[in-house]
């Protein structure tokens, strides 16, 4: 009897203890593992399709694995695809609940936690100008008017109501991101009209539309998914709604905001500054003209998440669950296509493998 096989791709475990683990349970394991250039995946250049034996595919990004709707109906045995990421939306997922394949992430708060404290920093360093400050002292200058920051909370001694904050997005991380600001006295708004009232009751959020939000804030920062709704939510229409002395903090994904319609944005003083931790292109093209705006723009390698102690360790035992559970035939945590689940347990349900 043939072994099942686990393929797992650009693989985040470098101690290999949880492919020792899934191997010793009967579980073969295909691991493509081209490491990184430069920060750059070598994969890219030679993408791989999932192994058509494959009974679970694991992984962090998908520049290395094609996970479309031809691999997916040619795996014909796949169960599952494992992300070690809250984001899934490199992977078809359309495509994988048409095959009957559950997709599962991994919303580990270091993960989400990141995104939301990254966020501040972003955030402050554009308001407090505090790269300006450090550039102008390291060329021999001192105190300027130019180097004045934005206060952010309210006062009492002149009636300053604070700046207001919008928020596009108001899931895990939004919501860490107003539960953070919440001693700044600042005014949080956010639009999201897919949960429900209550959240934003919980978190002192005012829920409003997202021309309200882009016309009122003096900050707006984005972090809902990236689907075919959201996809150039952020263009030229609504970059013109945003005050001047605004900014746009995008540590989401790179297509929810038009990279073209924010470089004429910013290059036009139309507002104040962005942050993107993220890009439509990764790594963005040498030419690309944002790159050219100097202060305007503060951008991050998207490594957000990036930070020591946690980073993606959480998610191991997470997606090494999810292989085991999937080869079991039983549902594992966090589908993100739960509305396949009784096709897929009346498929492989308790049919198990190990």
């Amino acid at each position: 009897m043939n072994k099942p096989l686990a393929h797992i791709y650009w693989p985040v475990d470098e101690t290999r203890n949880s492919h020792s683990r899934l191997e010793k349970y009967g579980i073969e394991l295909l691991i493509t593992d081209q490491g990184r250039e430069n920060g750059i995946e070598k994969t890219i250049k030679t993408r791989q399709k999932i192994d058509p034996r494959a009974i679970c595919a694991a992984g962090i990004a998908s520049q290395s694995l094609i996970v479309d709707e031809e691999s997916l109906s040619a795996a014909k045995s796949l169960r599952l695809i494992a992300k070690y990421t809250v984001g899934y939306d490199n992977v078809n997922v359309e495509a994988a609940s048409k095959n009957g394949v559950l997709v599962v992430h991994s919303p580990t708060e270091s993960n989400w936690g990141g995104v939301a404290e990254g966020t501040m920093a972003y955030m402050l360093t554009l308001l407090k100008k505090v790269r300006e400050k450090d550039q102008h002292v390291k060329n021999g200058g001192w105190r300027h008017p130019n180097l004045w920051g934005t206060y952010l909370g309210a006062r009492q001694i002149d009636n300053f109501d604070g700046i207001t904050i919008g928020i596009v997005g108001l899931g895990r991380i939004g919501c860490r991101f107003a539960s953070l600001l919440a001693p700044w006295r600042v005014k949080l708004i956010a639009f999201d009209p897919y949960v429900d009232e209550n959240k934003f009751a919980l978190h002192n959020v005012q829920p409003v539309d997202l021309d309200t939000l882009l016309k009122t804030s003096d900050v707006v920062s984005i972090h809902c998914n990236l689907n075919e709704g959201t996809d150039g939510l952020i263009g030229e229409k609504q970059l013109k709604l945003m005050k001047k002395t605004s900014i746009l903090v995008n540590t989401a994904r790179g297509p929810i905001v038009n990279i073209d319609a924010l470089f004429h944005a910013l290059d036009k003083d139309l507002i104040s500054g962005a942050a993107l931790d993220v890009l439509p292109e990764e790594p963005p093209s040498p030419q690309e003209p944002i790159l050219g705006l100097g202060d305007k723009i503060l951008l991050s390698p998207h490594m957000i998440t990036s930070n020591q102690g946690l980073g993606l360790n959480m998610a191991i035992p997470w997606v090494e669950e999810a292989i085991l559970c999937a080869m079991r035939g039983e549902v594992p945590r966090h589908v993100v296509n739960p509305e396949i689940i009784p096709e897929w347990e009346e498929r492989v349900g308790k049919k198990s493998l190990i």
